[in-house]
């Protein structure tokens, strides 16, 4: 039974180790955000936390990969191509939550970017599109408009240098092939280094 579910950025600046405090000033609500899912999480207990994440380690446009631990502790991994459509990895989360029917109390965290295209002195540069995508798709989760997400115009996705889109996607998938009822619940939005670090509450209801 999946009984927590969200978005979270990755990025490597929000962590003490990492991160200057200057820098973690910057993306405060971001952490904040993810520490408030993070009491959530804790108060639940699941059994099983599934993962899905555009790249296991640093880089851009590289295979998508997911990665997750079963209830005896077997990772398992499973390499997606980031060339396939946003309705293949739908298809995948429907799929894969499917086959862990069997754990009862199942979290699944959507780890990802949107786009890296938000500053002229960010990773990608600047391009009009950055800022588009975000937008639109914000706009399209808080409507709950699932296939407006699957079906983003391809270029716009491309120009925004986004990575996070596809594993989004497949947590749709997921809840979709549960059937769950659910609220879109933004927590924090910010880009204070040119990419967008989108933090979201799927609000289960039983």
């Amino acid at each position: 039974m999946l009984v927590f579910a969200c978005i979270s950025p990755h990025p490597p600046i929000i962590l003490p180790s990492v991160g200057s405090e200057a820098d973690r000033k910057e993306v405060k609500k971001t952490i904040q955000s993810l520490e408030k899912l993070g009491k959530q999480l804790a108060k639940i207990k699941p059994d099983c936390i599934v993962i899905t994440s555009p790249h296991p380690d640093w880089g851009f446009n590289v295979p998508l990969h997911f990665l997750a631990k079963d209830v005896h502790g077997i990772e398992v991994k499973a390499h997606l191509t980031d060339l396939e459509s946003p309705g293949v990895h739908f298809n995948r989360g429907k799929k894969l939550i499917k086959n862990l029917k069997y754990i009862k109390k199942l979290a699944w965290i959507a780890s990802g970017d949107m786009s890296h295209r938000l500053k002229k002195d960010g990773p990608y540069g600047l391009h009009p599109s950055g800022r588009k995508f975000d937008k639109e798709l914000i706009a399209l989760l808080k409507k709950k408009d699932v296939g407006g997400i699957l079906n983003m115009n391809p270029k716009l996705v491309e120009q925004a240098g986004e990575c996070g889109l596809r594993s989004f996607c497949m947590l749709l998938g997921g809840l979709e092939g549960v059937k769950a009822k659910w609220k879109p619940e933004i927590l924090s939005y910010e880009a204070p280094f040119g990419v967008g670090y989108l933090v979201a509450n799927f609000k289960l209801k039983k």
